[in-house]
């Protein structure tokens, strides 16, 4: 079906731009729709929504909002009740995350709209593709301080990759068009559609394709080819060479082209928190995680490198420490889509501007050229170091000296029997890097985690999103006790829905990573992080408060308990088995489990610590 709006190839253009758009894989005459005339700017809303491929809504409808709830419910578009606001944004990023395709979340004006500010700003640093759709007060009333009123717009702009207002409602179907072109083409991040109420209201025709309004708007993704030979050839002549590969290898769909270049470099890679399942951890060149808190080895290579090959990565300060000291004898090829991240922290001798996946493919093409002219590196000196480093300083964990359930443990035994082809979310703190350390990731979507914003209260709602997307898979949501009571509300929410996500709730009784850093850096002094009640000496009492188990029952889920280890593995494959309802499990564990190893925050990668009261590990080992 061909739309009939005037302006033929016009519009043939912007449905081929829509194309692009990760909702679904539809072709430009399915994205096509008739045009309706005389309906109402809601009518075109849904229309438009229906239009681009959306397959669910996650949101909360309120004054502003409330004529584009009439439409929606007929529509084909599901929508999905969350309990907040927040807890609709973060599974519209799980949903992205998930399925690779744009997640959509709707709210009214005022506090309706701030209350996604949160997930906006997570999305926003993770580079995750979601359209946030609000309500808005009459056009009129705009800027009077009306009941309900917020500028959404003006307060989301830092946090956005692009916002509209729409006071016209003929301007719905355009706007919503170029809202999810923005959102998933380039470096993918979220984008607000605000509308006010007389727009939603006001009679309209709707046509679609709409011809897309985007002066400037041209992200470059095809690399240039210069660049790519030079890159080429500082590999071709390293002998310490490190892949340092980033979320944004993940939204490029490049997994597949990054093994091709593993596999013909020779070289180490290292997956950043938002990179892991890029590279499979089961592969010996994949070296783990680098970062504040990544394996020893990991972080040693970029130090000790002589070439670091930064794909789709930003430099981040968790993972350089201490940017002066950061990889001091490194050359820098630095590929990203976005031009303004090469450079911004880390001068690149070779930059790179490009979609992940077509660099990564050409530079596989240059390599080989290098390799049929004879030159290829001799990495066995580099090789016979990293494996030394990896026998020395592995991965591990000590359990309690009281004698309580190691929370290590229970992370590590939860992704030995879910498996690779589970997903997990994580909330932030010790178990969301113990989820990164501890779970074996073999393939991209599998690790969803609030990366750079470090969002306490993530894990419910995205678990929730990302289950939606991929129905028929197992999904975990591995949560604090901390994270746990910001968002647990959306289980409720999946019970009613029919979103059978599992929780596996950390419960340590206290904020567990700042609990760390006061035993670390303030003297054991633990001002304000304790969850349950304390008897008058500080000691734990009997009192659960919540009882988690009482409290996901309440929700609609299935309660479970754990707290001895010869019970983690029966009670996770009993919660495996359950398939009809939510479930929770509560594992007890003890208070005072560090995360290992760690680099302070402001400290050098050469400080890095592989356990409490040792000497940081580099000085003797040298390259």
């Amino acid at each position: 079906m061909t739309s009939t709006t005037p302006g033929g190839s016009a519009t043939r253009e912007a449905a081929e731009a829509l194309t692009g758009v990760e909702t679904t894989a539809r072709s430009v005459e399915e994205a096509a729709a008739e045009p309706l005339t005389g309906i109402t700017g809601a009518q075109s809303l849904v229309q438009s929504l229906e239009a681009v491929g959306v397959e669910v809504v996650f949101g909360i409808p309120g004054g502003a909002i409330l004529p584009a709830y009439d439409p929606l419910f007929d529509s084909r578009v599901r929508h999905v009740l969350v309990r907040h606001e927040q807890g609709a944004g973060h599974a519209a990023t799980g949903y992205a995350q998930a399925t690779g395709r744009v997640g959509v979340c709707m709210a009214t004006s005022g506090p309706g709209a701030t209350n996604l500010v949160t997930p906006l700003a997570d999305a926003y640093m993770d580079s995750v593709p979601m359209v946030a759709i609000t309500g808005q007060v009459p056009s009129a009333a705009i800027g009077t301080d009306a009941f309900q009123e917020a500028d959404i717009r003006g307060i989301t702009m830092p946090i956005t990759k692009h916002n509209f207002l729409v006071t016209d409602a003929d301007e719905i179907p355009q706007r919503i068009a170029e809202a999810f072109h923005l959102a998933a083409s380039g470096r993918p991040g979220p984008v607000l559609v605000d509308i006010s109420k007389d727009a939603l209201q006001a009679t309209t025709d709707f046509t679609w394709p709409p011809r897309l309004d985007l002066p400037g708007y041209k992200p470059t993704t095809r690399p240039h080819g210069k660049q790519v030979r030079e890159a080429a050839a500082l590999i071709a002549a390293a002998r310490r060479p490190v892949l340092y590969v980033g979320g944004g290898v993940i939204k490029a769909q490049a997994s597949a082209e990054l093994a091709e270049l593993t596999e013909l470099t020779g070289a180490p890679v290292v997956t950043t928190l938002m990179a892991r399942g890029a590279f499979p951890d089961s592969h010996p060149q994949n070296l783990g995680m680098p970062g504040m808190h990544g394996n020893v080895t990991a972080v040693t290579a970029l130090q000790k490198a002589d070439l670091l090959v930064a794909l789709g990565a930003r430099f981040d300060d968790r993972v350089t420490g201490q940017l002066s000291s950061f990889a001091p004898e490194a050359k820098i090829v630095h590929a990203d889509i976005d031009p303004a991240e090469i450079g911004k922290n880390r001068k690149a001798d070779v930059p790179i501007v490009g979609d992940a996946r077509e660099t990564i493919a050409e530079l596989v093409t240059a390599l080989r050229a290098e390799r049929d002219a004879g030159r290829t590196p001799d990495l066995s000196a580099w090789w016979a170091q990293l494996d030394q480093w990896r026998q020395k300083y592995p991965l591990g964990y000590d359990w309690p000296e009281d004698g309580a359930l190691s929370p290590q443990y229970v992370i590590e035994r939860l992704g030995a029997i879910a498996g690779p082809d589970a997903i997990y979310a994580s909330g932030v703190g010790q178990h969301q890097m113990w989820a990164a350390q501890f779970i074996k990731y073999e393939k991209p979507g599998t690790w969803l985690n609030s990366g750079g914003l470090g969002t306490m209260g993530y894990a419910v709602p995205a678990a929730m999103g990302a289950k939606y997307g991929c129905p028929d898979t197992t999904v975990w949501a591995i949560d604090g006790d901390g994270c746990f009571q910001m968002t647990n509300q959306e289980l409720a929410t999946c019970a009613i829905e029919g979103i059978p996500v599992k929780v596996a709730l950390i419960n340590n009784g206290n904020l567990g990573m700042v609990r760390q850093w006061q035993t670390l850096f303030y003297k054991g002094r633990y001002s304000n992080t304790k969850l349950h009640p304390v008897d008058a000496e500080g000691r734990p009492t009997p009192v659960r408060i919540p009882d988690f188990v009482a409290l996901a029952e309440a929700l609609g889920c299935v309660g479970l308990r754990c707290e001895s280890k010869d019970d983690v593995d029966a009670v996770i494959e009993k919660a495996m088995a359950i398939n009809d309802a939510p479930v929770v499990i509560d594992f007890i564990v003890g208070a005072d489990a560090q995360v290992w190893p760690m680099v302070a925050a402001g400290a050098s990668n050469d400080d890095i610590l592989a356990a409490r009261d040792v000497r940081p590990v580099f000085g003797d080992d040298q390259v």
